[in-house]
């Protein structure tokens, strides 16, 4: 049986299949991280970040990605700083998971203490002016946590999102995410079903750093190197009359807190070519992501397209031969 789906959201259902004894080993996993968000943040943080690391040595694959990006967006850093910067990576991946399994199952109350904000005043004044808003989000491994939390003080949200290879998987995170309401919308339906959203009150939440191809993309620079970027944020602006506004989740895995980052509204885009598009997109996410970059899912494939004449940076076997 397919996901319930309706012209205007994709809502997760459980199918009977999920029970199978070939996804035991999911269940398993995703009750463990329940368990371990019901316990004290400072018990739980120093094992999820313990077993990240380990996790991060064994996956040679998506370990390979993450050094092939940090190599050509941090050429200055050393061998050993860009290690260190993945080793960080992968112990704040499922701490910051747990912490949205955590606001998935205890009330935000609970949590609230615990959630900081830079830049909050942007957002309330926003709220209080009735805008319409597309909120510019890096892939951060704490990136749902935001728009939850806004769900649940009331804030109607609206997000495109891929669906994850493991479909029980893809059940329990999606059902999270619409813990507090809102909708998703699959990227396979098009970006009308968002506009539509965002048009009608919600809030849209946008991942401008996906690779998308070179179609309709421009090659403007990203950190030390240069991505094919899609300038589509300037469109989605002008055709949902929305304001755009940066925003990024950081997690300290010390003081177990969250820190939201929201930078001003991008409100000079409303009149810039394509180009400037892309590379202010770009800009956001470094100005975002540049001081915590461990927060960052470097393990995407970013850097894929490039220019003609050039070869992929993950088929160049040079570059940190598997093992």
């Amino acid at each position: 049986m397919e996901p319930k789906k309706n012209n205007s959201e994709f809502i997760p259902q459980f199918e009977n299949r999920f029970l199978h004894p070939r996804y035991w080993g999911t269940w398993l996993g995703v009750f463990a991280f329940a368990g371990l968000s019901l316990t004290p943040p400072a018990f739980r943080d120093p094992l999820l970040g313990k077993l990240g690391r380990m996790v991060g040595r064994m996956g040679k694959s998506a370990r390979r990605r993450a050094q092939i990006n940090l190599l050509y967006c941090f050429p200055e850093k050393s061998e050993a700083q860009r290690e260190a910067i993945i080793d960080r990576m992968y112990a704040t991946a499922p701490q910051a998971m747990v912490l949205m399994a955590e606001l998935a199952l205890r009330s935000p109350e609970k949590v609230k203490n615990r959630i900081k904000w830079q830049g909050r005043d942007i957002i309330d004044e926003m709220l209080r002016n009735n805008e319409k808003v597309i909120l510019l989000v890096p892939h951060g491994w704490a990136v749902d946590i935001p728009a939850m939390l806004m769900a649940s003080q009331g804030q109607p949200m609206a997000a495109m999102f891929h669906n994850q290879g493991n479909p029980v998987f893809d059940y329990v995170w999606n059902k999270v995410r619409r813990r507090f309401g809102g909708r998703l919308h699959p990227r396979n339906d098009g970006v009308k079903p968002f506009i539509q959203s965002v048009r009608q009150g919600y809030w849209g939440y946008y991942l401008p750093d996906q690779d998308h191809g070179p179609e309709q993309s421009e090659f403007v620079d990203f950190f030390g190197t240069y991505k094919a970027t899609l300038p589509a944020v300037g469109r989605l602006m002008k055709i949902c009359r929305a304001r755009v506004v940066p925003l990024f989740p950081v997690y300290d895995s010390k003081t177990h807190c969250l820190t939201i980052h929201v930078r001003p509204p991008m409100d000079d885009l409303l009149t810039a070519d394509d180009v400037t598009l892309a590379r202010r997109m770009n800009e956001e996410v470094e100005q975002l992501v540049g001081p915590n970059p461990e927060q960052y899912t470097w393990i995407l494939k970013l850097l894929k397209t490039r220019k003609p004449g050039e070869i992929e940076p993950y088929k160049r076997k040079e570059l940190y031969r598997k093992k």
